[in-house]
């Protein structure tokens, strides 16, 4: 899991300090979007050629490791 991790930056000066994939302007937040809507995985690559299928894994991890670091209430409102 760190090595996934490793693939996640964290700089100011790339979209407001906003976790990306490998520095690139590509956040964590809006590859997690994109797979929450049901874009696949081989869509995601195609339109985003400069992502590789371990930044995907890599997102997934790392939104689970926020999530772990946190409690949540995650029933109905």
């Amino acid at each position: 899991m760190t090595t996934q991790i490793d693939r996640i930056s964290l700089d100011p000066a790339v979209m407001g300090g906003k976790p990306c994939i490998r520095g690139l302007r590509m956040t964590v937040g809006t590859l997690l979007g994109l797979m929450a809507t049901g874009v696949s995985r081989e869509r995601i690559l195609a339109a985003y050629p400069y992502l590789e299928p371990e930044d995907l894994d890599a997102a997934l991890a790392y939104a689970a490791w926020r999530l772990e670091e946190r409690e949540e209430d995650l029933s109905a409102a």
